[in-house]
């Protein structure tokens, strides 16, 4: 039998190809420039190969404190995110009222507005209420843009899950702790995991809204730009990239295959 895909051309497959090269070929040659000999340069092809800044990037204390406080931040914007952007989902997907396309827009405004924009404006904000910088600053600033990612997969499954289930547990005599525990949260469960895996990466690798929010804190993403700026082992600012980069991929990569296939939700036919 005929298919009914037809086979794309080679322009097309070039074209495709040249894309993912562009986008992948700077990340390939920070791995590549994690093994390299050379101190302070970056030459190619590079004079040699070595894991030494393997080892210095790991005895290195200013790494982990970065690192640290990367994580710290990550991990409690993600809670915070979960929770609210939980409750702003079910709000606007539950219920009627006045104004609500509008609050929907104004969650998910901080993250279309460009990085900078948010952190003038946070920046503004602490001064004028004289909050002194510190971890817990960039942790707000974090969640503002952390918020809309939960938010945006929660709202999602909300819609797509029947409302008769919560109905039918309504009418069996449970309350409505029962009913989010038996009924509700295991078909948002994904979404919110997926979510809240993105909200981490986004926070973990966040630099523009770290850097009005943050003082003299650095988080991982800062200590690599000030590295590049005055740099004093290169090799050792690509060995923690490789390490960002494996941090955030594999949350975005699992969030992918947690909500590939949601199209089909309990309850949601008819």
């Amino acid at each position: 039998m005929r298919s009914d895909r037809s086979s794309a051309g080679w322009p097309l497959k070039i074209a495709a190809a040249g894309g993912l090269l562009f986008l992948h070929l700077p990340i390939v040659l920070i791995f590549v420039y994690a093994f390299t000999t050379e101190e302070k340069s970056f030459q190619w092809p590079p004079p040699g190969f070595t894991t030494q800044w393997f080892a210095v990037a790991w005895n290195r204390p200013d790494v982990w404190e970065a690192l640290t406080l990367s994580v710290k931040v990550a991990s409690i914007a993600t809670l915070i995110a979960l929770v609210l952007g939980t409750l702003a989902a079910a709000a606007v997907a539950r219920s009627a009222f006045f104004g609500r396309e509008a609050i929907s827009l104004l969650v998910i405004l901080p993250i279309a507005l460009p990085g900078i924009v948010t952190g003038i404006a946070l920046r503004s904000a602490f001064s004028l209420a004289e909050i002194p910088y510190s971890m817990w600053t960039i942790i707000l600033g974090h969640g503002t843009f952390c918020i809309v990612v939960v938010y945006n997969n929660a709202v999602a499954r909300f819609r797509r899950t029947s409302g008769s289930l919560i109905e039918a547990s309504m009418d069996l005599g449970a309350d409505g702790f029962q009913t989010f525990r038996h009924v509700v949260l295991p078909n948002i469960a994904t979404a919110l995991l997926a979510g809240g895996m993105l909200a981490f990466a986004l926070s973990f690798d966040e630099v523009i809204v770290t850097t009005f929010t943050g003082g003299q804190q650095a988080t991982l993403p800062i200590w690599m730009l000030e590295e590049l700026i005055r740099p004093r082992q290169r090799p050792v600012t690509n060995v923690v990239a490789m390490l960002v980069v494996i941090v955030t991929f594999l949350p975005i990569l699992a969030a992918y295959y947690l909500t590939r296939d949601t199209d089909r939700i309990s309850g949601s036919g008819k």
